[in-house]
């Protein structure tokens, strides 16, 4: 599993997706979490704003990233 750390509060999945390397553009993060590619604590989550904070795990492409304060 790989941490991400992220600075602040909460960051949204789609940003998420992006600051982690998911993705390469926001347009292939919306795109995925659309289609239902993407899980939230394991759950499938398709809001693209949804808020990521630490302890979160985002699972995509058969990875997992736990989401980890500074």
């Amino acid at each position: 599993m790989n941490e991400i750390v992220i600075s602040g509060e909460f960051i949204k999945l789609d940003a998420f997706m992006k600051w982690s390397n998911m993705v390469s553009s926001g347009a292939d993060a919306k795109f995925f979490i659309r289609n239902g590619e993407v899980f939230l604590n394991g759950e499938v989550e398709v809001r693209r704003g949804k808020k990521i904070v630490a302890g979160d795990i985002v699972k995509f492409n058969g990875e997992e990233f736990k989401v980890a304060n500074e």
